[in-house]
């Protein structure tokens, strides 16, 4: 039994960094703790507990990790220091030798984050400790379905992985793949409606492989949450080309509250390259899932992860990627410079490309991506749809989503308070001044 004497009008600060799996976890660990009676703190106030959520899926990653520790503890001098998350997990000693930091919780800890939290708070050392357990170990799942200052929740539905991609961590910090029964995630979406939830996000690692510890299907997950009638959209989060079924692709297309928009992992558009990663598939089967997707959904926004410079990316392999990507009928691409990572196996592969090199072929990723988006937008103009609003800080332009994930904004002057949380038809006009949106058609 967790005394909750100790927490009352204690002030906290959160901060994550990292996927939207972190964000969902870290507004649930602020959800337990205002439970206890724990107040967030403001902005200009200092706080008495910090946590932060880190990520460690590249070297840049793990030194921003650093760096958001080191400043919550020079701003709030006197706090107690939690750190969890995949850097917390890989590097549970370099962690706990940071000044300030009093407990590191792994990813099998961190599901009893508030019991931990509670013994070592109120017992406070001046020794910080960690705990953690080996991969093999990490066998907890911490439930989450929370939106923290958001408008979407975001429902976890599954973590870990078991595919061992030769350039990532994460199955390391993560553990196998496992998740929690359908019923369980139908309950928390019908939570989340109550609470007034509108949209919902389904968040993992790797969430096309849900069943393997309950021996239910990911498409049984979608069409019971789609009977969740309360509920009035949901989105899929990143998944795995070869877990896109076309049954999954065909019952989306034509569901009640499943939208037209999908994140679909490539990596790669070269087969050479996508064998030295130990990815499950070729070019052509993520050629064919574009394909499906479009000939049922043609407004389907599709995002693709790339990564570019991995080792054994020779120049001729990352021409092979542009051309593809070029030919694909994708929205955007989320680019990102391979990292070395240790005690991955694509340390074995020979070939090193360069920083410059990295940085110029993101460059022209980056640049394809813009005018596809671009593209995607330009086609939308003039069209009527319904857009899920967002509160806007003061003074703010205020945003929203359409079903295709069109992003749409209200200046400050056409902006309502009432408008957040509410599913308002628009007619789609002319791009914003930087040109990542489409403002409202007056």
């Amino acid at each position: 039994m967790i005394d909750s004497s100790a927490f009352q009008g204690k002030r906290a600060k959160y901060f994550t960094l990292g996927c939207k799996l972190n964000f969902s976890e870290t507004s649930t660990f602020g959800k337990l703790l205002a439970e206890l009676g724990v107040v967030t703190a403001k902005k200009d106030e200092q706080a008495d507990i910090c946590l932060i959520n880190t990520c460690s899926v590249t070297d840049v990653a793990d030194k921003k990790c650093r760096q958001a520790i080191h400043r919550l503890v020079r701003e709030n001098p006197g706090a107690f220091v939690v750190v969890t998350g995949c850097y917390a997990q890989l590097e549970p000693e370099r962690v706990s030798k940071i000044e300030g930091v009093d407990l590191v919780l792994g990813s099998n800890e961190k599901a009893d984050l508030v019991q931990f939290l509670s013994e070592a708070f109120v017992s406070r050392d001046t020794i910080a400790t960690y705990k953690t357990v080996k991969t093999k170990d990490i066998k907890t799942f911490a439930p989450s379905c929370s939106r923290g200052n958001r408008t979407r929740y975001f429902l976890k539905v599954q973590d870990g992985c078991d595919y061992f991609c030769t350039y990532c961590t994460i199955p390391y910090a993560r553990g196998f793949s496992r998740n929690p029964t359908i019923a369980s995630l139908v309950a928390q979406a019908e939570e989340a409606a109550r609470e007034g939830g509108k949209e919902i996000v389904l968040t993992g690692v790797n969430i096309g492989d849900f069943g393997k510890t309950t021996g239910e299907r990911f498409i049984d997950l979608v069409k019971a949450l789609d009977a969740v009638e309360s509920v009035q959209r949901y989105r899929i989060s990143s998944l795995e080309p070869d877990l896109l079924s076309d049954e999954l692709i065909d019952y989306c297309a034509r569901s009640r509250a499943f939208m037209p928009h999908y994140h679909i992992p490539l990596q790669s558009g070269s087969n050479t390259v996508l064998k030295l990663m130990h990815r499950h598939y070729d070019r052509q089967l993520f050629a064919d899932k574009i394909g499906r997707i479009k000939e049922v959904m043609p407004d389907a926004f599709i995002g693709v992860d790339v990564m570019v410079g991995c080792r054994g990316e020779t120049p001729e392999c990352f021409e092979e990627t542009y051309e593809f990507l070029n030919g694909l009928d994708v929205t955007q691409l989320h680019v990102f410079p391979y990292s070395e990572r240790p005690g991955t196996s694509a340390l074995s592969i020979p070939y090193v490309v360069s920083e410059k090199d990295k940085k110029e072929r993101s460059h022209r990723l980056l640049e394809l991506s813009d005018r596809k988006t671009q593209a995607f937008y330009e086609r939308h103009i003039g069209q009527e749809a319904e857009v899920l609003f967002e509160k806007a800080t003061r003074g703010r332009t205020m945003h929203g989503f359409t079903k295709n994930y069109i992003r749409v904004e209200l200046s400050p002057a056409e902006a309502r308070e009432e408008y957040d949380n509410q599913l308002i038809k628009v007619r789609l006009g002319e791009f914003n001044h930087d040109g990542t949106a489409l403002k409202v058609k007056k």
